[in-house]
């Protein structure tokens, strides 16, 4: 269905449950590390504002808390909620009163739009948990969190019908996803629960689009993605869900921002993260529209 498709957005720690749920091993480690980074960053860019994202307090900034930027540029994924904030345009109309242009660059994963972002190309963007969390806490850095909110629909799917019937029968197979990608994790989850890693599997790396198409000419025996490229290969492609990532230790998305952007500018954080809680919004009502829409 669309509504489990999309989950409540969050404006920073403290506001929902912790990220992650469940008790095993590496995963529950990820889980605390999500959550000690995120108070971390909050500690480090000032208290929470009233929209409860983390904000550098100090006034003596380049600029001061008026000053706003020439551009904006931000980098998306076909799975986040900057999908709809794109669509409808009220954010340029918000930042073109304040002489901001708002440009918008599309990525196919997470682990690319991070090496943008950490590289200075783009100034915020959406990515998995997993990824977010790495790319953040490597060493020389350039990203801070900005919000979160759970990631929208995963899973591991398999050919209709496959003789593959449950996350066990994935020993020796050719398993396709992202490197470094919040499918990556959900893979890594499910292989432990039934006591596997992946050294007892073929991984094959390859983005969403490489990975349709090996999975519908059967070079890979199994495919872990994520919406709308999940909706599509159940419709089109004849995909089986094999684990829903329902089922698995709770992941959580990422909007991070450029560090010395976000300090610079902390009223475009205001405004990007206001657009996007009423989207979210906007998204609950009407969870079937955006499930096409993000389909589309």
């Amino acid at each position: 269905g669309g509504q489990e498709r999309f989950g409540k957005w969050v404006t920073g720690p403290g506001k929902e449950e912790a990220p992650m749920k469940g008790n095993t091993g590496v995963l529950s480690r990820l889980g605390f590390l999500v959550i000690v980074w995120m108070l971390v960053s909050a500690c480090q860019h000032g208290p929470p504002d009233a929209t409860g994202h983390a904000v550098d307090a100090r006034s003596d900034r380049p600029g001061g808390r008026e000053s706003w930027p020439e551009e904006l540029r931000i980098g998306y994924q076909k799975s986040s909620l900057l999908l709809f904030v794109k669509a409808q345009g009220r954010l340029e109309r918000q930042l073109e009163a304040h002489g901001v242009a708002v440009r918008w660059f599309e990525f196919p994963s997470g682990p690319a739009l991070l090496e943008a972002l950490n590289g200075g190309k783009i100034d915020f963007g959406y990515a998995g948990g997993a990824p977010a969390v790495l790319a953040q806490a490597a060493p020389g850095s350039q990203m801070v969190y900005v919000a979160y909110e759970p990631e929208v629909k995963r899973a591991i799917v398999v050919p209709r019908h496959s003789a593959i019937r449950d996350a066990g029968d994935l020993k020796g197979k050719r398993v396709a996803f992202v490197k470094g990608s919040s499918a990556h994790y959900t893979l890594l989850s499910a292989l432990e629960t039934v006591g596997l890693s992946l050294a007892d599997i073929q991984p094959v790396y390859l983005q969403p689009s490489d990975a349709r198409t090996a999975f519908e000419r059967g070079d890979v025996d199994a495919w872990v993605i994520w919406d709308p490229y999940l909706a599509a290969a159940e419709e089109e492609a004849g995909a089986r869900i094999l684990v829903d990532a329902n089922t698995l230790p709770r992941q959580y998305g990422f909007v991070l921002g450029r560090r010395d952007y976000v300090q610079r500018y902390p009223r475009i954080v205001d405004v990007l993260v206001q657009e996007l809680n009423a989207v979210h919004r906007q998204v609950q009502s009407d969870p079937k529209r955006a499930a096409a829409q993000l389909s589309a």
